[in-house]
């Protein structure tokens, strides 16, 4: 229920998660993307332990963040009642412009609360609230210093000269009240999660560093452009993981000499995406053509295009390496696909969470259109989004039987595929290695 106007408010004061932007003193263990994963979940979590107050009390729940934008916040939470922007300034000023403008809407009673506090419960909420009954500030304190929750019950100037970031926070803060003849009452404190030290006692699991995201290319006889996609595909945040079916020329030595893990399997690419995907050890699998580049920075565009909720998948836009005749009108016929229908390809480096892809049973073991089966099945699992980059792939099938041809090819399997024909059936029409071992549900 939209309360604008209601008398009492918990404001979630926290950022949108951009790599390399939150969390910063945890990406040496987390890496960029894990960092900006851990400020998502406990930012979701917070919001529903907020949510559920709010259902059961007066107060109206607001989102205060930095970062991002209105857009992006509005697809990443879904609708949030009362959302705004913090102002500018050191986390004072912008605190006290939070608070400043919610009693300016005429309320009476005001709880910030941060978000990176796993143990916050609604009884900590409903305690901040009766505490401004007989006082004029409640403090929850936390184990560093500083506090993870402020209340008031009017504006109130308790925020300058505080040396922020440091462990003097809360001594600070309560000797300005002081002066100021103010009433406080403290909470029990609680612990933040801030530094490595913070994050082995409260969720240590994730001290145990695995990539944020595992690539897997499957391979056979891509010595010409194996090694240049790893060395586009390199990242802090990412393992590489090379499924060869039986090469003949130098491609597993080469993708070793570029930093790939190589593993050896049967033909067939459903067949050796699903056995890379059981090797890989990332919560993000994103599967990869040997021929295809990826855009830079593409972890990070990984990562917001999974952040929405409900979004099963994603793909990269999509891109061909050279300027044939058509091949523009191709380009944008694929994107609009991609993007109306929601079925982009392989070619676009399609990338899920691991737990979707296993709900979705992996690629099905059929010779050509893989992409495609598993994409129609990953649908009902959510949105299929499109990343806000290009994904660069090679354009030499498109040069050697030429355009006109090869999308009257993709054409017919796609209508075939839509009207149940048989991928084996229709396998000639796209050649690929012959042997496709029958898919067994991924194991993880």
């Amino acid at each position: 229920m939209l309360r604008e106007t209601a008398t009492e408010r918990v404001i979630v004061f926290g950022r949108y998660p951009v790599p390399g932007k939150v969390k910063t003193r945890l990406i040496p263990v987390l890496g960029r993307a894990g960092a900006a994963g851990l400020q998502q979940r406990l930012t979701e979590a917070t919001l529903r332990t907020v949510r559920k107050f709010a259902d059961g009390s007066p107060a109206a729940t607001e989102l205060c963040f930095e970062g991002g934008s209105k857009g992006k916040v509005r697809r990443w939470l879904g609708r949030v009642p009362l959302f705004s922007q913090q102002e500018q300034g050191d986390l004072g000023a912008r605190m006290g412009a939070a608070f400043l403008r919610a009693f300016r809407n005429g309320c009476r009673k005001v709880v910030l609360v941060g978000t990176d506090i796993p143990d916050l419960r609604q009884a900590h909420l409903q305690e901040a609230f009766e505490g401004l009954r007989d006082n004029d500030v409640v403090i929850g304190p936390s184990t560093d210093g500083g506090y993870w929750l402020i209340g008031m019950n009017r504006p109130l100037d308790v925020f300058r000269g505080i040396e922020w970031g440091s462990g003097r926070v809360l001594h600070q803060t309560l000797r300005m009240a002081k002066s100021r003849g103010l009433k406080c009452r403290l909470l029990d404190p609680l612990r933040d999660i801030d530094t490595v030290e913070d994050l082995k006692e409260w969720i240590p699991e994730m001290v145990q560093k695995r990539p944020y995201l595992s690539m897997i290319i499957p391979t056979l006889n891509e010595i010409i452009s194996i090694a240049r996609t790893i060395a586009r595909a390199r990242d802090p945040d990412a393992e590489i993981i090379v499924v060869d079916g039986g090469s003949t020329d130098r491609t597993r030595d080469m993708a070793r000499d570029a930093g790939a893990m190589v593993i050896e399997s049967g033909k067939g690419r459903a067949f050796q995406q699903n056995t890379g995907a059981r090797a890989a050890r990332g919560k993000i699998l994103l599967f990869l053509h040997a021929d295809t580049r990826l855009p830079p920075d593409y972890v990070d565009h990984v990562f917001e295009t999974l952040l929405p909720k409900r979004t099963a998948a994603g793909a990269f836009r999509f891109k061909i390496d050279r300027r044939i005749p058509l091949i523009g009108a191709v380009e944008w016929m694929t994107n609009v696909r991609s993007r109306v229908f929601q079925l982009p390809y392989g070619d676009q480096a399609l990338f899920m969470e691991r737990s979707h892809f296993e709900s979705a049973g992996g690629f099905p073991g059929h010779p050509i259109a893989e992409d495609f089966f598993l994409v129609r099945r990953l649908r009902k699992y959510g949105r299929i989004r499109i990343a806000d980059a290009e994904a660069i792939t090679s354009g030499r099938r498109w040069q050697r039987l030429g355009v006109v041809r090869t999308t009257l090819i993709n054409w017919l399997i796609l209508a075939g595929c839509h009207l149940g024909v048989s991928p084996g059936a229709m396998a000639p029409l796209y050649p690929v290695p012959a042997r496709v071992a029958p898919l067994k549900r991924p194991q993880f």
